[in-house]
């Protein structure tokens, strides 16, 4: 059975294993930082690897959960200030190149900055949103304080359920059936999410759509 997969393929879970084991806490912190300054590294996959180490006494579960805690929250912190500072011009200069005018881009910056504390707390556990709140918060000038209180809230929510359902679990069901799972559960979460906003957004345009005569 193949699992989902969002992580390039010279990131096998064999290869994120052998770098933890190899560098420790170290592999975790930088792995989930890079990853939350928005590159697409399976920062997720390296926190559960981490939770599995620990169930198996490779590693220490508090340490494992620091290093996921403080690489999350300094890492979605750097991906903040380069979409605070420079994520608007590049996402005009996408939306042109995707013929999207400026006017509906900030239609969605609004819409998300009514929704960026929940996207920051909870978008830890969707794909994808995850590697893109902090810059997105950033874009739509969400105060730093409370960008950062959301931040460690939702980093410690996050760490804390994927260290510790990979350290009780992983004794129970092999470490790549856990990663496949949860990997299914946030690209569902991703489905639900654009389907939210989908439907919202069709909502908003009915709304403004003059009716004919």
């Amino acid at each position: 059975m193949h699992t989902v997969s969002l992580t390039f393929d010279f990131f096998s879970l064999e290869t994120i294993e052998a770098l933890a084991q190899d560098y420790g806490y170290w592999a975790i912190f930088f792995g989930i930082m890079l990853e939350n300054m928005g590159l697409p590294l399976p920062g997720e996959t390296v926190t559960l690897v981490g939770g599995f180490l620990a169930g198996s006494e490779e590693l220490l579960y508090r340490w494992v959960l620091s290093s996921a805690i403080a690489g999350a929250v300094l890492g979605d912190s750097m991906g903040y200030w380069i979409g605070f500072y420079g994520g608007w011009p590049l996402l005009l200069k996408l939306g042109s190149l995707f013929r999207i005018d400026e006017a509906a881009l900030v239609n969605i910056r609004e819409q998300f900055s009514q929704n960026a504390d929940k996207a920051v707390i909870f978008g830890r556990f969707v794909a994808l949103l995850r590697i893109f709140a902090g810059p997105l918060a950033g874009i739509a000038q969400m105060p730093y304080w409370k960008f950062l209180l959301c931040n460690l809230l939702g980093a410690s929510l996050w760490g804390t359920a994927m260290v510790t359902l990979a350290f009780f679990v992983g004794r129970l069901i092999p470490l790549a059936t856990l990663v496949g799972w949860v990997a299914q559960f946030t690209v569902a979460a991703l489905v639900l999410v654009v389907l939210w906003v989908s439907v919202f957004w069709w909502l908003e345009r009915r709304q403004h759509t003059p009716a004919p005569d």
